[in-house]
């Protein structure tokens, strides 16, 4: 409530989505804000102040002719109070304004001047904001919303409430065109499209593309998801960009201690005869505190958090409880704030997340599999702004660290096995004998320094926000293997099938069971490496057990002939540049984005050089009425996806570990190729590789309905290009199987000659694409009258003929999954087409909230697969036709995502009350129901034709969660 003359209204407009601050620059929004008397006349001279109790100081200015002043540089909160004072004006305060990340939004107060009207109070109101100056499309998830919703409790969760984010267990979730599915084991739901910051600190993986940081969720003060019109300052790519603003120390101490806990007495039990035995208990605990070391100049703020797990982890044989796993989280955070000067603000921020898991959750990982993982590290970034009237500039520097090592529980060779006649009686313990193979110690760190400008012009042509930055960052993949066992790792043929020839091993239409890691590909490279002819090959007898580590017919195995530390760099430079031009009720945004891109072996010796690539980022945006009530906009932009150090490390380690593959031939072991180190080096990075890339296309309207109710369109198109593959020069350049069809690819194809002298080289994918079109309908309903509402439902059309993403599969080394052959142009593999989101609380006048999201989705799409090097291939035809002048078996017509999975919805919701102490101290108290009507759909099926062993084509393999109950309380001061 607040006092003021009788006729003084306050009214809210559209909600701007500047986005001001640079990805580097303090992560601040603004209020642009008019003020008029009650005949609409501008009040100049009026002096209007922001302060909230959880940020920095407080910051003011005094309205212009026209009445508008803008404050920048606020912190995002929502508790700000807007005091108006002036000559002829009676005081007033507005309370609870929020304030986001990025976003400058337009407010209209009208204030009246007569003293001797009638002393009143009345409430604000708020009015459904509109953005009439940006194309972005995403979420804005805030501090009010993920405490009054049942979520997971980290900014991974957090992304689920965005519409269209596809459903995703492991924390890195698809959007729109992002890839949703990977052919290496052919896992689901894990995107490498995403860009994730914390404070600014890009905390990518730089290797896998997945997020590589944790923090304790109490910190965030807000997080910024970006689904598509992104700027020219921000990176970008065919997923989401994820940008976490934490919490600061203010001039007010406060703080919070907090307990969360579940354990198996809170779950519902499992449906399925493969986890009825599950259970686990988990519980977290935090403590943060904020406040004044200086009031008025210096402030802190610091958290620490401990999260432990366990779980019973059940064989998917038996329903057994096979193993117990925990996992202890440790996270850490502080940040200092120096306010020197008026115009100078240093910021120095900390955070860790080391964290020790000492096996896999999974239960269709078997035990002997299993290994212990140790991850985490420190983080930093120093960052200083100067502010002059008209120019920001924005400085610093940071740094990531990200280790992800693994070790071994069972220290045995590993030995895959395939089975052919007994396939029908074959477990998961038949086909995965040995252990998990090698140790791997990793680390994933990266450096960057930056320098920012923002520069306010107001011209006759418009008002101009003109923005520039530079940046420099190296990205470090340091890695060290060490096979266990007797240093080598088996893939073998059943003891039953001895006898069976190389041709009936790598029979496409033969429905084995288990990983074969040779085919009919590898012909010419055994033949060489034997030192027989093709044909012979064909005739090889695999029937020898000798020296097998697990008694079982020899055929194929890699063996470690060297092992060491392999440290490989990328060193990139960053320079963006646009223009944001206001002219009346038009803006234009211009940007440019450049970036190049230094590829650095072990050796440290530069490979490659991905020389400027400039994208660009165009958009208009329209109010219609010029009232703030309505707007259309249109956007055209190019995201590039830098290659990741995973395919530096495929082509430039040339001191680490070296493997020989060997296979078995007329009872000796016969090597045919040779990975890794200087002798014989794995790869090159060709000279006409190119930077991959999404072009998007897209439109939007949006309007509000009432005062506190929007709906807002979007029509999404895109398409990715210019992927990336590692190519066998065997088959493709040097003659092969297709010699003188229309596949084949001259040396001039990728820049040489002759064979550079590796086993493959990195390469642009010949015809390889990825057409995607979407729309979304958003329904949004302010909190009003007790209760707020957002809605949401996505269409995807995914098309492409690759689902390669860097990860070097197998469409350079197979003419059959060229994107050039028949049938590969189909539907996506892991796309949802049709998704819905809706989510809401009720809020009681005695404290009480009830919170709810429903999440619903089509299904997942998945390919009628064959098991080849642990790859989901679609399936192959079983008769050979001719195409391109080559006789073969190609992929099997309308195979390509031909399948899906049950769609289904989920429920979860949220009790949570509020107690107030006193002023100052405060309490919650919320228990959240996770699947409460305790439906446990399928949400994956078994994909390979011939089954797994533990699984059939098509049988549920993988389940929703059961009903779950969580308990938690916060004390907050």
């Amino acid at each position: 409530m607040f006092t003021f003359k009788k006729s003084v209204t306050a009214i809210a407009v559209a909600a701007s989505l500047g986005l001001s601050a640079s990805v580097f620059a303090a992560e601040t929004g603004g209020l642009k804000i008019r003020v008029t008397d009650t005949n609409g006349n501008p009040i100049a001279g009026a002096t209007v102040v922001a302060k909230a109790p959880d940020v920095l100081g407080s910051r003011d200015g005094v309205s212009d002719a026209d009445g508008y002043v803008t404050i920048r540089g606020l912190e995002a909160s929502n508790q700000y109070t807007l005091s108006i004072n002036g000559a002829n004006v009676q005081p007033f305060e507005a309370t609870n304004v929020r304030v986001q990340t990025g976003k400058s939004l337009n407010l209209a107060y009208t204030l009246g001047v007569d003293s001797d009207m009638e002393t009143i109070s009345v409430s604000g109101r708020a009015i459904a904001a509109i953005d009439t100056t940006s194309s972005s499309t995403g979420l804005d998830i805030t501090l009010d919303m993920t405490e009054s919703l049942p979520t997971g409790r980290s900014y991974q969760s957090y992304l689920q409430l965005t519409p269209g984010v596809k459903p995703s267990s492991l924390g890195n979730p698809s959007s729109k065109s992002g890839v949703n599915y990977s052919d290496v084991n052919g896992q689901v739901g894990q995107s490498t499209d995403n860009v994730y910051y914390i404070d600014g600190v890009n905390v990518t993986d730089n290797e896998s593309g997945t997020f590589g940081g944790n923090i304790n969720s109490e910190i965030i003060q807000e997080q910024q998801v970006l689904t598509g019109g992104i700027p020219a300052k921000y990176a970008g790519g065919a997923g989401l960009v994820s940008r976490v603003t934490t919490k600061s120390g203010s001039n007010e101490w406060h703080g919070s201690v907090n307990y969360y806990l579940q354990n198996d007495s809170l779950v519902s039990d499992y449906k399925n005869d493969s986890k009825t035995a599950s259970g686990f208990s988990t519980f977290d605990t935090a403590v943060t505190l904020g406040g004044p070391i200086i009031k008025d100049k210096l402030w802190f703020f610091a958290s620490y958090q401990i999260k432990n797990r366990k779980d019973d982890v059940t064989d998917p044989e038996t329903g057994a409880i096979a193993r117990s796993v925990e996992r202890e989280d440790k996270l850490g955070f502080a940040k200092v704030t120096w306010q020197a000067t008026d115009d100078d603000r240093l910021t120095v921020t900390f955070f860790n997340d080391p964290a020790d898991i000492d096996g896999r959750r999974e239960f269709d990982v078997l035990s002997n599999r299993d290994r212990a993982r140790t991850q985490g590290g420190d983080n930093y970034k120093v960052d200083y702004t100067h502010t002059w009237d008209d120019l920001v500039i924005n400085a610093g520097f940071m740094s990531h660290e990200a280790e992800l090592s693994d070790v071994a529980k069972d220290k045995t060779t590993r030995n895959d096995v395939a089975y052919l006649t007994n396939a029908g009686s074959v477990t998961q313990a038949d086909t995965d004998k040995g252990g998990l193979g090698s140790d791997a110690i990793r680390f994933r760190n990266k450096d960057s320094a930056y320098i920012n400008f923002e520069y306010y012009l107001d011209t006759d042509y418009g008002f101009h926000t003109i923005e520039a930055g530079y940046s420099t960052e190296t990205n470090e993949n340091i890695t060290n293997t060490v096979y266990t066992g007797e240093g080598a790792q088996y893939t073998s043929i059943a003891a039953a099938d001895a006898g069976v020839t190389f041709a009936e091993y790598t029979d496409v239409n033969a429905p084995w069971v288990g990983t074969k890691d040779i085919s009919e590909d590898d012909t010419a490279r055994i033949a060489e490496g034997v030192g027989i002819s093709e044909e012979e090959v064909a005739s090889i007898v695999f029937d020898s057990t000798a020296g097998n580590p697990t008694g079982d017919v020899n055929a194929y195995r890699i063996v470690q002939t060297q092992q060491a530390e392999s440290k490989l760099q990328i060193k990139g430079k960053t320079f963006y540049l646009q223009d944001k031009i206001v002219i009346d009720d038009l803006t234009v945004n211009v940007g440019i984005r450049a970036e190049k891109w230094d590829h650095i072996a072990s050796t440290g010796e530069k490979i490659f050089t991905f020389d400027w690539d400039i994208a660009h980022r165009l958009s208009a945006v329209y109010d219609i009425n010029g009232d703030g009530d309505s707007k259309v906009w249109a956007f055209i932009g190019r995201y590039y996806d830098p290659i990741r150090t995973d395919m530096t490390s495929f082509a430039g380690n040339l001191t680490g570990s070296v493997r020989e593959e060997q296979i078995y031939v007329n009872d000796a072991w016969h090597t045919f190729r040779v990975r890794g180190g200087v002798s014989t080096q794995d790869a090159f990075i060709s000279p006409t590789t190119k930077t991959p890339y999404t072009d998007e296309y897209l439109i939007g309207y949006s309007k509000n309905l009432s005062e506190n109710t929007n709906i807002q369109v979007t029509y999404t198109k895109r398409e990715t290009r210019d992927i990336m593959e590692d190519y066998d020069l065997g088959v493709y350049a040097e003659g092969g199987q297709l010699d003188g069809t229309s596949l084949m690819l001259p040396f001039s194809y990728f820049g040489y000659t002759e064979n550079p002298g590796s086993n493959y080289v990195i390469g642009t994918l010949k015809g390889g694409k990825r057409d995607y079109q979407g729309v979304e309908v958003t329904f949004s309903k302010l909190r009003s009258d007790n209760w707020s509402l957002r809605a949401s439902y996505t269409y995807n059309d995914a098309k492409g003929n690759t689902n390669s993403d860097g990860n070097a599969d197998l469409q350079g080394d197979f003419y059959y999954l060229d994107p050039r052959a028949p049938n590969m142009y189909g539907k996506q593999p892991g796309n949802i087409e049709h998704s819905a989101r809706v989510f809401g609380t009720y809020y009681f006048d005695n404290g009480l909230e009830i919170g709810a999201i429903y999440n619903w989705n089509s299904g997942t799409l998945y390919n009628r697969a064959a098991n080849v090097y642990s790859r989901y291939l679609p399936l192959r035809e079983t008769e050979s036709y001719d195409f391109g002048g080559y006789d073969g078996y190609w992929i099997a017509p309308g195979n390509l995502a031909s399948e899906k999975t049950p769609a289904y919805g989920t429920l979860d919701m949220r009790v949570k009350y509020n107690y107030d102490f006193t002023d100052d101290i405060k309490a919650e108290f919320f228990l959240d129901i996770f699947n409460v009507l305790d439906d446990q759909a399928t949400i994956e099926e078994e994909q390979f034709v011939a089954g797994s062993g533990s699984f059939e084509f098509g049988e549920a393999k993988d389940w929703v969660e059961p009903r779950r109950l969580y308990l938690g309380a916060k004390l907050l001061f």
